[in-house]
């Protein structure tokens, strides 16, 4: 390639960069001066130099700018330069924005566009400068969560489960996880906390318990229960004992769960957790030899179902009275 023809090569170059990256020179003075004149190393091809010191005209070090290079490389064959530009425009230091490519390499393949509707989504949640940075800093991959996700997540913790506004960005904030999490199971999880455990919402969201995975909450409450040391409240949501608080039962570490909640060694709690999965294990049988059952004889079948469905009736019956119930017919009505 002729002198000339390299040159004018390198500026068309610069300029679909510039582009990508958030469209006017005025947007990257320094990439606009400088990155047109740039010209290859020995042993480098234009189009890898050209693109590494595009990254350290943004303001990565040489290192990082490779990093980066490599790293987009390897996820997509497009520009990265649109999905660069919106995680910089977070506020992201250089370093942080390394850091979050290499804990969550997904984003390379986000396209800008959509990166950009995912952030102001968050925005409307709630989440202000510093809460969000600090949030797509700790959990980048909600990023790689697309809005109609983000949408069905919060319809469920706001209209099915009723936490606030407030709730909600505290729950997204402390538990991004949470997002990607499997619906049916968040729900259930709210569920246990509520109707077994007597959980009011700020309870939940002080004690983080979207973060918990369930086995851990229903064992470290069955121990507790078991040790006579949690009731369950009942339709009034009195007991007879004083149960802990949720946020002494998981937002602690397990060492002191048990020395100053349970008031157990470890080797009980260990006991305790073995026989607890053996009889999930067993119940899980027994399920599906009552649904074998169910298969071989017709008659049978008919009467557990009637069977069954009374006792759906009196718990949904049960459940109707509930504060949860009663504030949904509310909201549904007004």
């Amino acid at each position: 390639m002729s002198p000339p023809a390299y040159g004018g090569w390198i500026l068309r170059w610069s300029l679909t960069c510039i582009t990508q990256l958030g469209g006017t020179g005025a947007a990257c003075p320094v990439l606009h001066r400088r990155l047109g004149s740039a010209a290859p190393g020995p042993g480098a091809s234009p189009a890898e130099e050209v693109s590494v010191r595009s990254l350290t005209h943004m303001g990565f070090s040489e290192s990082q700018a490779r990093t980066v290079y490599e790293g987009s490389s390897r996820q997509t064959r497009r520009s990265c330069g649109p999905t660069l530009a919106a995680v910089l425009g977070l506020g992201l230091n250089p370093a942080t924005t390394v850091r979050v490519l290499q804990k969550c390499p997904q984003l390379y393949a986000v396209s800008g566009p959509n990166l950009h509707q995912r952030i102001d989504k968050l925005r409307k949640l709630g989440f202000g400068e510093g809460s969000l940075q600090r949030v797509v800093s700790f959990y980048p991959q909600i990023l790689c969560v697309g809005v109609k996700r983000l949408n069905a997540v919060t319809r469920l913790l706001r209209e099915d489960c009723q936490f606030t506004a407030e709730h909600l960005t505290h729950i997204l904030r402390d538990s991004p996880a949470v997002v990607q999490e499997r619906l049916a199971r968040v729900e259930y999880l709210f569920q246990y906390a509520y109707f077994r455990m007597g959980c009011r919402h700020g309870d939940m969201v002080k004690a983080k318990l979207f973060g918990v995975p369930l086995d851990e909450l229903r064992c470290r409450h069955g121990f507790l229960e078991r040790r006579g040391l949690y009731q369950t409240p009942d339709k009034k949501g009195q007991t007879l004992a004083i149960n802990p608080p949720l946020t002494d039962v998981l937002g602690v570490s397990e060492e002191i769960y048990l020395t100053k909640v349970a008031k157990a060694t470890q080797e009980e709690f260990d006991v305790f957790r073995k026989l607890l999965a053996r009889e999930e294990e067993e119940e899980e049988e027994d399920e599906e030899c009552s649904s074998d059952d169910d298969d071989d004889d017709d008659d049978d079948d008919g009467d557990q179902e009637e069977e069954g469905g009374e006792e759906v009736v009196q718990r949904w019956r049960h459940t109707q009275n509930t504060g949860y119930n009663r504030r949904k017919k509310q909201k549904s009505n007004t």
